[in-house]
């Protein structure tokens, strides 16, 4: 990448968006933050517009002017799909050239995890926009997994003995500021990834209770347990959908897999459940 691109960043006010904002600007490279609330920008950031992923008039004014464009995907919501379709149309119209997406592990239209699906379709809206792609395909956060347990320490969900190669937040900003500094190297790719080893519920129990010395135990709970024990919460059915779906991608397989994208585009390895919990 030239010294004169423009990137574009979504969610700098985020964990991902954050890191890879202060990567990018430390290594001299021409920024612009697309942010919902501009006053939340990380300090001493100079170029900051103000858009939302519904808005397309303030969206392509947001990114005339920047080349390439770090989207990362919006906010769990019954019109995220609708937004991101918006978001990427803009783009094109204000003459980006690259979209760099994070997307989820094994997108597909009929993919388990429910909201996979609006990620495929994402992609496929970026696919058919004119403009180069990349596809950050993320497995389950590595950080997310200790949120799982309740109050009592117990997590709860029908995930049987399924694995997840989970990913720390920090290795997928890291692998998205290596692909921004020469999108050109990584046009028409999509990366998987993943942590450095595939965990069992059961595993990420015992290791958050033996790292963290907060007692953790995981409940195998069948497809009908789990709609009822989340359904007293209220929420609307793609949301419980998803809720129960995060657990039931990971009994069938779907996230089992473990690759060596962070550290091929990095060249240092992801973290372990055991390194993040230790630096925490």
């Amino acid at each position: 990448m030239s010294g004169t691109e423009l990137i574009a960043i979504t969610g700098a006010t985020g964990h991902i968006g954050r890191i890879v904002t202060d990567r990018l600007t430390s290594s001299g490279a021409r920024t612009r933050l697309v942010v919902r609330e501009p006053n939340r920008a990380p300090t001493g950031s100079t170029d900051v517009r103000q858009a939302t992923y519904g808005d397309r008039d303030a969206a392509v004014r947001a990114l005339q002017g920047a080349d390439v464009l770090f989207m990362v995907s919006a906010a769990e919501s019954a019109v995220r799909l609708d937004q991101h379709r918006t978001f990427v149309d803009a783009a094109a119209t204000a003459g980006v050239r690259h979209v760099v997406y994070t997307s989820f592990l094994g997108a597909a239209p009929d993919a388990t995890f429910t909201l996979a699906r609006d990620h495929w379709a994402t992609e496929e809206h970026l696919r058919a926009s004119g403009m180069r792609w990349t596809f950050l395909r993320d497995s389950f956060y590595l950080d997310f997994l200790p949120t799982l347990a309740g109050d009592d320490g117990v997590i709860r969900g029908p995930a049987g003995g399924g694995r997840v190669g989970a990913v720390a937040r920090s290795d997928v900003a890291r692998s998205a500021a290596a692909v921004l500094a020469e999108p050109d190297v990584h046009a028409g790719r999509i990366y998987d990834l993943t942590g450095p080893e595939a965990l069992s519920l059961a595993e990420v129990a015992r290791t958050i209770t033996e790292i963290t010395g907060r007692a953790t135990t995981y409940q195998v709970e069948t497809i009908e347990e789990a709609y009822a024990s989340r359904e007293p919460y209220g929420v609307p059915d793609w949301q419980l959908d998803a809720w129960v779906s995060t657990y039931t991608t990971i009994a069938d397989g779907g996230l089992a897999l473990v690759t060596d994208a962070v550290e091929h585009l990095t060249g240092t390895p992801p973290l372990t459940l055991t390194d993040l919990l230790k630096q925490s």
